[in-house]
């Protein structure tokens, strides 16, 4: 019997790693951009061909380009950017476990990614002495048990989509003992940079979820949602998946009114609502990204005169140690 590999593990096995490769692949000059690109990055290129296909040949300044490029720029030591910008390692609970906020908990269930965006805060997260493997989830069950609090369990990590279908299902059949949890939040951009990655088995799992499922994917630009990503996101709609999207505000990616209505206009077609808007989290090497607090308050205007409520997300800051997420807009 022969055992076929599913589309999205093949497309995982054909990333892009090597900063030259991905020069040639989109036809811009080697001799302009090497000089500029870090290729010894701890926090190395990782890029799917699906999101590659995306970027504008021959542009470097293109804004899904921007996102992924390795810069030398990076390495450079900037006041007030840090490897723990909000304050993850002290809300660590052991076991992949993070507690911050009322009411709900967030599970690290892998510390692997199909893409490495430039600005991701967790780029210095220690997750070989945090995650919990496969076999340790029980740690992460009995703390969700003993809290009845608790009543929302966000998957996250990395892209908690990275785990195997039978990975999911075995964690998740545990979920069903806790009476209190009532739903079940999944951080992800696998949809996004991997469509392939919503097949049947995945909308299977979620249909027989004990929990309600929220998905919340993560697209800064209208040009990372093509249709093959609506397609995907139309499925997960008809599943009964409750879909928003997270931004983060992006120097010379997403910082003026007219893309930022054009994305979220475009989420809505693709059957997701904006959710939040993040304001830059402070960590090291993502400096050359960050957007000022005036001009962010600047396109939330422009925003709210230009769309409806319901396409506008809030403006937020994460703060270690705050109880929840910072508004930036009155």
């Amino acid at each position: 019997m022969i055992t076929r590999t599913a589309p999205w593990k093949n497309a995982l096995s054909n990333l892009v790693r090597d900063p030259t490769e991905l020069l040639g692949h989109l036809g811009l000059s080697s001799a302009e951009l090497e000089p500029l690109l870090d290729k010894g990055s701890r926090f190395g290129l990782r890029v799917p061909h699906a999101f590659l296909d995306r970027i504008e040949r021959g542009n470097p300044d293109d804004p899904l380009l921007r996102q992924i490029l390795p810069l030398a720029i990076e390495e450079e030591a900037i006041a007030g950017f840090s490897q723990n910008p909000v304050g993850d390692i002290q809300a660590s609970q052991g076991a992949g476990i993070l507690h911050k906020y009322q009411g709900r908990v967030l599970l690290t269930v892998t510390g692997a990614c199909p893409i490495h965006c430039r600005y991701c805060f967790r780029r210095h997260f220690p997750y070989a002495e945090s995650n919990p493997g496969s076999d340790d989830w029980q740690v992460a069950i009995d703390y969700l048990r003993e809290d009845r609090s608790i009543h929302e369990l966000i998957l996250s990590g990395g892209d908690p989509l990275m785990l195997e279908h039978a990975k999911l299902v075995a964690l998740t059949d545990k979920l069903k003992e806790i009476q209190h949890l009532r739903r079940l939040r999944i951080h992800t951009r696998m949809p996004v940079v991997i469509p392939e990655r919503v097949d049947g088995a995945l909308i299977e799992w979620l249909q027989q979820l004990p929990l309600k499922p929220i998905m919340v994917i993560h697209a800064n630009h209208p040009a990372e949602i093509d249709s093959a990503v609506e397609q995907g996101l139309g499925r997960l709609h008809e599943a009964g998946v409750t879909l928003l999207n997270q931004a983060v505000l992006l120097r010379g990616v997403n910082d003026d009114v007219v893309t930022q209505c054009r994305l979220n206009e475009r989420l809505f077609e693709a059957h997701t609502l904006p959710y939040y808007l993040h304001m830059l989290d402070r960590v090291a090497g993502a400096a050359h990204f960050e957007v000022g607090e005036e001009h962010a308050r600047a396109i939330m205007r422009g925003m709210q005169e230009r769309l409806p409520g319901y396409l506008v997300p809030r403006l937020v800051r994460e703060v270690a140690g705050a109880p929840n997420k910072l508004p930036q807009c009155g």
